[in-house]
């Protein structure tokens, strides 16, 4: 099922897409649910990590497009994002927030149809594995190929994942047990480490390729090497 929420103060557009996406879904049989939403502040406030597509209108009162999208980036670095405009120098903007695309109004069937047909081929094809996790500002969906690595930090978890770090109410072992198999390794009781951002290791410490010293504890160190080696020899 592919979760597409849409976004714009124009209740009459909203209701135009809806009626667009319901007629798309019966010409490909592709099963859709769509949310709408008539602000930013509730998209972003009460935002869903199970949502694939975002039609995101630019210009709205209270909080504008642009402003949502870099809440959204935040909370979601993987959900697609197709900006609305009346204006086409705004649509330029959007890319700063990894935009699939944008689409000056009025909208037509077969410009929906095209972005939609393109979007699902794209996505398709790539195999973005992601981990949903949860705190007290709201819930996120990190992807894995970001995701640097995971340290204890007072009695909870702290995801380091591209600019920012993202605290996690879950315990190491659980954390542990949810990337199995994904090409994470614990190096010390307190640090689960993303195999692929290893640089060099020497005795008990480990550098990453951002210039990052994580450290190997002694009794975890033997595991550790060899989990590392078989991971490089295969890509050697």
């Amino acid at each position: 099922m592919l979760h597409i929420a849409i976004c714009d103060d124009e209740k009459d557009f909203v209701a135009h897409l809806t009626d667009l996406l319901k007629r798309y879904a019966a010409e490909t049989g592709e099963e859709i649910k769509v949310t709408a939403f008539y602000d930013g502040i509730g998209l972003t406030e009460h935002y869903d990590t199970t949502i694939d597509l975002i039609f995101l209108d630019i210009q709205m009162k209270l909080v504008d497009g642009l402003t949502a999208a870099g809440r959204i980036r935040q909370l979601d670095e993987t959900v697609g994002i197709i900006f609305l405009t009346s204006l086409s120098r705004y649509g330029l903007e959007g890319y700063r927030y990894q935009a699939e695309n944008y689409i000056i109004k009025p909208l037509k069937y077969i410009r929906l149809k095209t972005e939609l047909d393109r979007w699902r081929k794209k996505h398709e094809k790539t195999d973005d594995p992601a981990l949903t996790v949860s705190n007290d500002t709201g819930t996120y969906r990190v992807q894995l190929k970001s995701l640097r690595y995971v340290e204890t930090f007072q009695r909870n978890l702290l995801l380091h994942t591209g600019p920012e770090s993202i605290i996690c109410y879950r315990s190491m072992k659980e954390m542990e047990r949810a990337l199995s198999g994904a090409g994470f390794a614990r190096c010390h009781t307190s640090y689960l480490v993303n195999l692929a951002y290893i640089k060099r290791i020497n005795k008990l410490e480990i550098t990453l390729i951002t210039g990052e010293a994580l450290p190997v504890s002694q009794p975890r160190r033997k595991k550790f090497t060899e989990l590392l080696t078989e991971y490089w020899g295969d890509l050697l």
